[in-house]
């Protein structure tokens, strides 16, 4: 692996339900589900390490994750204060460089190969974010250290929580090696059921695959595989990138095909969504549905509509055009996802016509 960057991947340690033990001392050690009601529809949004020890996970039904732990505590999501401490969190990575690409509220790249504190030690600037995020916030935080993006993405789950991970270019090909399929990224459940068919356990396995064999067995990703267990990744840090769409999918650990959990999960998917337009400020015309079914095949099915989509409410309503398009509720499902796209800032929102018949929800 040829890269002269030095790229950190800071993760934190369960953010959602460690914030929560955080705010209110009487959570701290116990088992915290962060979600919907246990006997209601929700999934898990997330959960603290305690009630990880029993199977629960995130995705999850709630009403699973209860029977696997009936001694949890389910908080309800609150965004905007997770919104609050993951600003913090930016803050401090902003004194040490401006190469910063988020990739959720709880996680971001940092290339410091040069840095605001001109340190050549990746692996100590590691350390020092991490100290001065639990100092300043009382959360731990995991990071990855190495020369690109795939490698100290991979590296920050090596430890957690607490924990940081360098990989230096010599270690990369040795610690690829060993690496079971299962934790490479783009490699999912099904995905790796069928490695492991082809006698693919771990990375040494999977390296002995030609790019040609590989995109036979996996398609487009086979080409992206052939490079990852290389540790090639020249992808750069990007923090300009200018958005093309707002979107969010989540993967089960199990297919479902109820009906019931599928439209709670595209609910919660729609509100996700909604709330990081009505935070960019934007909306948009184009909803696009992604669907990968238990075989893996995935489909997309969009509409392009001339009302701005601005709400979870909005994306909920055109999304009722698209299901019949699917085969959602007779296939089983492994992912969902949904985007929107053609986004414009709502300064440059021109007056339009309300759909007739008028549809049941608040435009504003």
């Amino acid at each position: 692996m040829e890269s002269v960057r030095k790229i950190i991947h800071i993760d934190m340690d369960a953010f959602f339900a460690s914030v929560e033990q955080r705010d209110n001392p009487q959570l701290k050690g116990k088992p915290v589900i962060v979600g919907g009601n246990p006997k209601g529809r929700g999934v898990v949004a997330a959960c603290s390490y305690e009630a990880r020890r029993y199977g629960v996970r995130s995705a999850m039904p709630c009403s699973k994750a209860y029977r696997l732990c009936p001694a949890a505590v389910f908080v309800r999501p609150r965004l905007d204060r997770y919104r609050e401490v993951s600003l913090e969190i930016m803050s401090i990575f902003q004194q040490y460089t401006d190469l910063i690409e988020p990739l959720s509220l709880d996680e971001a790249f940092l290339d410091v190969t040069e840095n605001k504190k001109q340190n050549p030690s990746a692996s100590r600037l590691a350390h020092e974010i991490c100290r001065r995020i639990f100092e300043q916030t009382a959360l731990t935080a995991s990071a990855g250290v190495s020369g690109n993006k795939f490698l100290a993405k991979v590296s920050s789950d090596i430890n957690k929580p607490n924990g940081i991970t360098i990989i230096t270019p010599e270690q990369a090909e040795p610690f690829l090696d060993k690496l079971p399929v299962g934790k490479f990224f783009g490699v999912g459940k099904v995905t790796e059921q069928k490695m492991n068919q082809l006698g693919i356990k771990n990375g040494l396995h999977l390296r002995q695959f030609s790019r040609e064999d590989l995109a036979f067995h996996f398609g487009k990703s086979g080409s992206f595989f052939y490079d990852i267990v290389r540790g090639i990744d020249n992808r750069p840090v990007e923090p300009s990138r200018e958005r093309k769409s707002i979107g969010n999918e989540t993967t089960f650990q199990e297919d479902i095909i109820e009906m019931e959990m599928i439209n709670s999960v595209l609910e919660s998917l729609a509100r996700r969504v909604g709330a990081t337009l009505s935070r960019k400020e934007c909306y948009g015309l184009t909803l696009t549905l992604k669907v990968r079914y238990f075989d893996f095949s995935t489909i997309t099915r969009s509409i392009t509509v001339q009302t701005p989509i601005r709400t979870g409410e909005h994306i909920m309503h055109y999304l009722a055009r698209l299901l019949p398009e699917t085969e959602i509720g007779r296939k089983s499902v492994r992912l969902l996802g949904l985007s929107v796209s053609k986004l414009y800032m709502l300064e440059e929102m021109l007056p339009y016509q309300l759909p007739l018949p008028f549809p049941d929800f608040d435009l504003y």
